[in-house]
Protein backbone atom coordinates (compact mmCIF):
# COMPACT_ATOMS: atom_id res chain seq x y z
CA UNK A 1 0.00 0.00 0.00
CA UNK A 2 1.15 2.99 -0.97
CA UNK A 3 0.18 7.00 -0.87
CA UNK A 4 -0.29 8.71 -4.47
CA UNK A 5 -1.39 12.56 -4.92
CA UNK A 6 -3.93 12.85 -7.63
CA UNK A 7 -5.38 15.96 -9.40
CA UNK A 8 -9.17 15.87 -8.89
CA UNK A 9 -10.64 19.11 -10.52
CA UNK A 10 -9.04 22.28 -9.25
CA UNK A 11 -8.02 20.12 -5.80
CA UNK A 12 -5.25 18.29 -5.30
CA UNK A 13 -6.27 15.27 -3.43
CA UNK A 14 -4.19 12.18 -1.50
CA UNK A 15 -6.03 8.81 -1.37
CA UNK A 16 -5.06 5.21 -1.22
CA UNK A 17 -3.13 3.40 -4.00
CA UNK A 18 -2.01 -0.26 -4.33
CA UNK A 19 -0.16 -1.85 -7.19
CA UNK A 20 -1.05 -4.54 -9.17
CA UNK A 21 -0.56 -8.09 -7.95
CA UNK A 22 2.02 -10.03 -9.90
CA UNK A 23 -0.08 -13.15 -9.82
CA UNK A 24 -3.19 -10.80 -11.65
CA UNK A 25 -0.51 -10.73 -14.75
CA UNK A 26 0.89 -14.60 -14.37
CA UNK A 27 -0.45 -16.85 -17.30
CA UNK A 28 -1.43 -20.19 -15.90
CA UNK A 29 -0.27 -22.99 -17.63
CA UNK A 30 -1.88 -25.25 -19.05
CA UNK A 31 -3.75 -28.65 -17.49
CA UNK A 32 -1.57 -31.46 -17.88
CA UNK A 33 -3.11 -34.34 -16.07
CA UNK A 34 -1.01 -37.10 -15.27
CA UNK A 35 -3.22 -39.92 -17.42
CA UNK A 36 -2.01 -38.08 -20.72
CA UNK A 37 1.49 -37.30 -19.96
CA UNK A 38 3.70 -39.14 -22.35
CA UNK A 39 0.84 -40.54 -23.65
CA UNK A 40 -0.35 -40.22 -27.55
CA UNK A 41 -4.23 -40.20 -26.93
CA UNK A 42 -8.15 -39.75 -29.25
CA UNK A 43 -9.42 -36.09 -28.37
CA UNK A 44 -12.35 -37.96 -28.26
CA UNK A 45 -11.30 -40.26 -25.02
CA UNK A 46 -9.63 -37.29 -23.92
CA UNK A 47 -13.12 -35.69 -23.48
CA UNK A 48 -15.67 -38.25 -22.42
CA UNK A 49 -13.27 -39.32 -19.45
CA UNK A 50 -13.77 -35.53 -18.18
CA UNK A 51 -9.56 -35.03 -18.73
CA UNK A 52 -9.79 -31.75 -21.11
CA UNK A 53 -12.31 -29.29 -22.28
CA UNK A 54 -11.79 -28.80 -25.72
CA UNK A 55 -10.56 -25.44 -25.29
CA UNK A 56 -7.66 -27.49 -23.18
CA UNK A 57 -6.89 -30.25 -25.80
CA UNK A 58 -6.00 -27.19 -28.22
CA UNK A 59 -3.04 -26.07 -25.48
CA UNK A 60 0.28 -25.63 -26.00
CA UNK A 61 0.76 -28.66 -24.08
CA UNK A 62 -0.66 -30.99 -26.63
CA UNK A 63 0.63 -31.63 -30.41
CA UNK A 64 -1.94 -32.47 -33.01
CA UNK A 65 -0.68 -35.84 -34.65
CA UNK A 66 -3.86 -36.33 -37.04
CA UNK A 67 -7.45 -35.05 -37.38
CA UNK A 68 -8.58 -36.49 -33.48
CA UNK A 69 -5.20 -37.51 -32.25
CA UNK A 70 -3.12 -35.95 -30.30
CA UNK A 71 0.30 -36.52 -27.75
CA UNK A 72 2.03 -34.62 -25.47
CA UNK A 73 4.18 -32.20 -26.64
CA UNK A 74 6.93 -33.27 -24.11
CA UNK A 75 7.27 -36.02 -26.45
CA UNK A 76 9.98 -36.35 -29.20
CA UNK A 77 8.45 -35.36 -32.79
CA UNK A 78 9.93 -38.81 -34.28
CA UNK A 79 8.18 -41.22 -36.75
CA UNK A 80 8.37 -43.56 -34.00
CA UNK A 81 5.22 -40.59 -32.36
CA UNK A 82 3.65 -40.87 -35.40
CA UNK A 83 3.02 -44.37 -35.50
CA UNK A 84 1.88 -44.27 -32.67
CA UNK A 85 -1.23 -42.07 -33.40
CA UNK A 86 -1.09 -43.56 -36.61
CA UNK A 87 -2.41 -47.00 -35.15
CA UNK A 88 -5.03 -44.79 -33.32
CA UNK A 89 -6.32 -44.00 -36.59
CA UNK A 90 -5.75 -46.74 -38.84
CA UNK A 91 -9.08 -49.28 -39.72
CA UNK A 92 -8.77 -52.59 -38.08
CA UNK A 93 -6.82 -54.97 -40.99
CA UNK A 94 -4.40 -52.18 -41.76
CA UNK A 95 -0.79 -53.15 -41.25
CA UNK A 96 2.35 -50.68 -41.58
CA UNK A 97 4.75 -51.41 -44.41
CA UNK A 98 7.79 -49.59 -46.46
CA UNK A 99 10.05 -47.57 -44.16
CA UNK A 100 7.41 -47.16 -41.79
CA UNK A 101 8.03 -51.19 -41.33
CA UNK A 102 11.53 -50.70 -41.50
CA UNK A 103 11.37 -48.47 -38.68
CA UNK A 104 9.53 -50.76 -36.23
CA UNK A 105 11.19 -53.88 -37.64
CA UNK A 106 14.70 -51.53 -35.79
CA UNK A 107 16.17 -49.46 -39.11
CA UNK A 108 14.84 -46.18 -37.25
CA UNK A 109 17.48 -44.41 -39.20
CA UNK A 110 15.90 -45.33 -42.63
CA UNK A 111 12.83 -42.46 -41.45
CA UNK A 112 13.07 -38.85 -41.53
CA UNK A 113 10.85 -37.50 -38.88
CA UNK A 114 8.63 -35.66 -41.09
CA UNK A 115 8.38 -38.63 -43.29
CA UNK A 116 4.76 -39.56 -44.02
CA UNK A 117 3.52 -43.06 -42.03
CA UNK A 118 3.14 -45.99 -44.70
CA UNK A 119 0.61 -47.73 -44.12
CA UNK A 120 -1.12 -50.93 -46.03
CA UNK A 121 -5.03 -52.08 -46.41
CA UNK A 122 -6.99 -54.15 -47.81
CA UNK A 123 -8.23 -53.89 -51.34
CA UNK A 124 -11.89 -52.86 -50.22
CA UNK A 125 -11.19 -51.11 -47.23
CA UNK A 126 -12.22 -47.53 -48.22
CA UNK A 127 -9.93 -45.16 -46.01
CA UNK A 128 -8.06 -42.16 -46.81
CA UNK A 129 -6.51 -40.25 -47.81
CA UNK A 130 -5.42 -38.94 -44.52
CA UNK A 131 -3.00 -36.26 -44.14
CA UNK A 132 0.16 -37.43 -42.70
CA UNK A 133 -0.80 -40.97 -44.13
CA UNK A 134 1.14 -42.76 -47.31
CA UNK A 135 -2.02 -45.50 -47.74
CA UNK A 136 -1.71 -48.03 -50.28
CA UNK A 137 -4.32 -51.29 -51.35
CA UNK A 138 -3.33 -54.67 -51.75
CA UNK A 139 -3.73 -57.86 -50.40
CA UNK A 140 -1.03 -59.55 -48.08
CA UNK A 141 -0.65 -63.16 -47.43
CA UNK A 142 -0.47 -64.13 -43.53
CA UNK A 143 3.19 -65.13 -43.95
CA UNK A 144 3.96 -61.49 -44.74
CA UNK A 145 2.77 -60.00 -41.68
CA UNK A 146 4.67 -59.91 -38.07
CA UNK A 147 3.69 -58.32 -35.04
CA UNK A 148 6.14 -56.68 -33.03
CA UNK A 149 5.17 -55.02 -29.89
CA UNK A 150 1.72 -53.34 -30.30
CA UNK A 151 2.18 -53.19 -34.27
CA UNK A 152 1.70 -55.34 -36.85
CA UNK A 153 3.97 -54.49 -40.03
CA UNK A 154 5.24 -56.08 -43.19
CA UNK A 155 7.90 -59.02 -42.51
CA UNK A 156 11.45 -57.54 -43.17
CA UNK A 157 11.50 -59.58 -46.72
CA UNK A 158 7.90 -57.89 -47.80
CA UNK A 159 9.35 -54.31 -46.25
CA UNK A 160 12.52 -54.61 -48.30
CA UNK A 161 10.54 -55.77 -51.86
CA UNK A 162 7.79 -53.04 -51.28
CA UNK A 163 11.00 -50.18 -51.20
CA UNK A 164 12.77 -51.78 -53.84
CA UNK A 165 9.07 -51.90 -55.65
CA UNK A 166 7.93 -48.14 -54.67
CA UNK A 167 11.37 -46.04 -54.59
CA UNK A 168 13.89 -44.66 -57.23
CA UNK A 169 16.62 -47.57 -57.24
CA UNK A 170 19.34 -45.33 -55.40
CA UNK A 171 17.35 -44.62 -52.48
CA UNK A 172 16.09 -48.18 -52.55
CA UNK A 173 19.75 -49.41 -52.35
CA UNK A 174 20.28 -47.44 -49.46
CA UNK A 175 17.57 -48.85 -47.39
CA UNK A 176 18.53 -52.71 -48.87
CA UNK A 177 22.25 -51.60 -47.59
CA UNK A 178 20.97 -50.99 -44.44
CA UNK A 179 18.78 -54.00 -43.79
CA UNK A 180 21.25 -56.61 -44.69
CA UNK A 181 24.22 -54.76 -42.78
CA UNK A 182 21.67 -55.22 -39.72
CA UNK A 183 20.85 -58.53 -40.56
CA UNK A 184 17.18 -58.30 -41.04
CA UNK A 185 17.38 -59.68 -44.19
CA UNK A 186 19.36 -61.69 -46.36
CA UNK A 187 20.43 -61.47 -49.84
CA UNK A 188 19.41 -65.14 -50.86
CA UNK A 189 15.74 -64.08 -49.62
CA UNK A 190 15.86 -61.09 -51.24
CA UNK A 191 16.57 -62.44 -54.85
CA UNK A 192 14.45 -65.26 -54.75
CA UNK A 193 11.74 -62.73 -53.22
CA UNK A 194 11.78 -60.39 -56.16
CA UNK A 195 12.69 -63.74 -58.92
CA UNK A 196 8.85 -64.01 -57.89
CA UNK A 197 7.18 -60.77 -58.70
CA UNK A 198 4.76 -60.94 -61.09
CA UNK A 199 5.21 -58.22 -63.78
CA UNK A 200 3.66 -55.28 -63.01
CA UNK A 201 4.69 -51.98 -61.23
CA UNK A 202 7.91 -51.87 -60.26
CA UNK A 203 9.04 -55.73 -60.19
CA UNK A 204 12.13 -54.49 -62.99
CA UNK A 205 12.99 -52.02 -60.66
CA UNK A 206 12.75 -54.09 -57.51
CA UNK A 207 15.13 -56.70 -59.65
CA UNK A 208 17.55 -54.23 -60.30
CA UNK A 209 17.77 -52.45 -56.95
CA UNK A 210 18.54 -56.11 -55.07
CA UNK A 211 21.15 -56.68 -57.51
CA UNK A 212 22.82 -53.35 -56.63
CA UNK A 213 22.50 -53.85 -52.69
CA UNK A 214 25.54 -54.84 -50.88
CA UNK A 215 25.49 -55.88 -46.77
CA UNK A 216 28.88 -54.35 -46.86
CA UNK A 217 27.97 -50.72 -47.00
CA UNK A 218 28.37 -48.97 -44.34
CA UNK A 219 27.26 -45.46 -45.17
CA UNK A 220 24.42 -44.14 -47.63
CA UNK A 221 26.28 -41.66 -49.28
CA UNK A 222 28.60 -44.71 -49.93
CA UNK A 223 25.81 -46.61 -51.31
CA UNK A 224 24.82 -43.86 -53.85
CA UNK A 225 28.43 -43.71 -55.03
CA UNK A 226 28.04 -47.50 -55.35
CA UNK A 227 25.25 -47.47 -57.27
CA UNK A 228 26.33 -44.24 -59.70
CA UNK A 229 29.65 -46.18 -60.42
CA UNK A 230 27.38 -49.16 -60.90
CA UNK A 231 25.61 -47.87 -63.43
CA UNK A 232 28.34 -46.36 -65.86
CA UNK A 233 29.53 -50.29 -65.86
CA UNK A 234 32.26 -50.19 -62.90
CA UNK A 235 31.48 -52.51 -59.87
CA UNK A 236 33.97 -51.27 -56.93
CA UNK A 237 34.33 -53.73 -54.16
CA UNK A 238 32.89 -51.86 -51.24
CA UNK A 239 34.71 -51.77 -47.79
CA UNK A 240 38.23 -53.25 -49.01
CA UNK A 241 41.27 -53.64 -47.07
CA UNK A 242 44.22 -52.65 -48.49
CA UNK A 243 47.43 -53.83 -46.99
CA UNK A 244 51.08 -53.20 -47.72
CA UNK A 245 53.61 -55.33 -49.19
CA UNK A 246 54.57 -56.91 -46.38
CA UNK A 247 50.87 -57.78 -45.47
CA UNK A 248 50.25 -54.92 -43.15
CA UNK A 249 47.15 -53.08 -42.46
CA UNK A 250 47.38 -49.82 -44.16
CA UNK A 251 42.93 -48.82 -44.60
CA UNK A 252 40.38 -49.58 -45.06
CA UNK A 253 38.59 -47.91 -48.17
CA UNK A 254 34.78 -47.20 -49.41
CA UNK A 255 35.33 -48.60 -52.48
CA UNK A 256 38.22 -49.82 -54.26
CA UNK A 257 39.28 -51.59 -57.49
CA UNK A 258 41.97 -53.55 -56.23
CA UNK A 259 43.42 -55.02 -59.49
CA UNK A 260 44.29 -50.90 -60.45
CA UNK A 261 45.09 -49.78 -56.84
CA UNK A 262 42.30 -47.13 -57.22
CA UNK A 263 40.47 -46.17 -53.83
CA UNK A 264 37.26 -44.07 -54.15
CA UNK A 265 36.28 -42.50 -50.66
CA UNK A 266 33.23 -40.55 -49.87
CA UNK A 267 34.13 -37.35 -47.91
CA UNK A 268 31.71 -36.64 -44.76
CA UNK A 269 31.52 -32.93 -43.60
CA UNK A 270 34.28 -32.81 -40.53
CA UNK A 271 33.26 -32.29 -37.43
CA UNK A 272 35.93 -29.98 -35.79
CA UNK A 273 37.13 -32.57 -34.05
CA UNK A 274 41.04 -32.24 -33.09
CA UNK A 275 43.33 -34.16 -35.24
CA UNK A 276 40.37 -35.51 -37.33
CA UNK A 277 42.14 -33.50 -40.67
CA UNK A 278 45.79 -34.79 -39.34
CA UNK A 279 44.93 -38.14 -39.23
CA UNK A 280 43.37 -38.21 -42.61
CA UNK A 281 46.19 -36.61 -44.19
CA UNK A 282 48.04 -39.26 -42.77
CA UNK A 283 45.61 -42.55 -43.64
CA UNK A 284 45.89 -40.70 -46.93
CA UNK A 285 49.36 -40.51 -47.66
CA UNK A 286 50.21 -44.11 -46.05
CA UNK A 287 47.86 -45.48 -48.96
CA UNK A 288 49.58 -43.49 -51.90
CA UNK A 289 52.31 -45.10 -50.01
CA UNK A 290 51.43 -48.42 -50.63
CA UNK A 291 50.92 -47.81 -54.37
CA UNK A 292 47.25 -46.84 -54.10
CA UNK A 293 45.61 -43.57 -56.29
CA UNK A 294 42.58 -42.05 -54.04
CA UNK A 295 39.58 -40.24 -55.42
CA UNK A 296 37.96 -37.81 -53.14
CA UNK A 297 34.36 -37.22 -53.55
CA UNK A 298 32.23 -34.66 -51.41
CA UNK A 299 28.79 -34.20 -51.19
CA UNK A 300 28.68 -30.98 -53.22
CA UNK A 301 30.64 -33.45 -55.87
CA UNK A 302 27.16 -35.78 -56.28
CA UNK A 303 25.65 -32.55 -57.23
CA UNK A 304 27.15 -33.69 -60.61
CA UNK A 305 26.74 -37.45 -61.01
CA UNK A 306 28.09 -37.99 -64.16
CA UNK A 307 31.24 -35.83 -63.76
CA UNK A 308 32.09 -37.39 -60.67
CA UNK A 309 31.28 -41.05 -62.99
CA UNK A 310 33.31 -39.71 -65.87
CA UNK A 311 36.36 -38.82 -63.63
CA UNK A 312 36.49 -42.40 -61.69
CA UNK A 313 36.32 -43.92 -65.09
CA UNK A 314 39.12 -41.49 -66.74
CA UNK A 315 41.77 -42.49 -63.99
CA UNK A 316 40.89 -46.58 -64.45
CA UNK A 317 41.53 -45.80 -68.27
CA UNK A 318 44.79 -44.10 -67.17
CA UNK A 319 45.87 -47.18 -64.71
CA UNK A 320 45.03 -49.80 -67.30
CA UNK A 321 42.23 -52.03 -68.58
CA UNK A 322 39.07 -51.65 -66.76
CA UNK A 323 37.43 -54.79 -65.31
CA UNK A 324 34.25 -55.99 -63.48
CA UNK A 325 35.52 -56.24 -60.16
CA UNK A 326 33.36 -59.25 -58.03
CA UNK A 327 30.71 -56.86 -56.40
CA UNK A 328 29.62 -59.30 -53.62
Amino acid sequence: MSRKTLRSGSLWTTQSWTAPSRQAHRVRPPTRPPALCGRVFRARDALAAGLLTRNQLESRAWRRLFRGVYADAALPDTHGTAVAGAALVVPDGAVFGGRTAAYILGAEALVEAAAPVEVIVPEAERFGPVTGLRVRRTSLPITEVRSVGRYTCTTPVRTAVDIARYENVPDSVVALDVLLSRGLVRARDLAEAVALLPPGRGSVRARRAVGLADERAESPPESVLRVLLRSVGLAPVPQYVVRDAEGRFVARVDLAFPELKVAVEYDGAWHGQPGELGRDRRRHNALVAAGWTVVHVTAADMHAPDRVAASVTALLRERGVIRPSASR
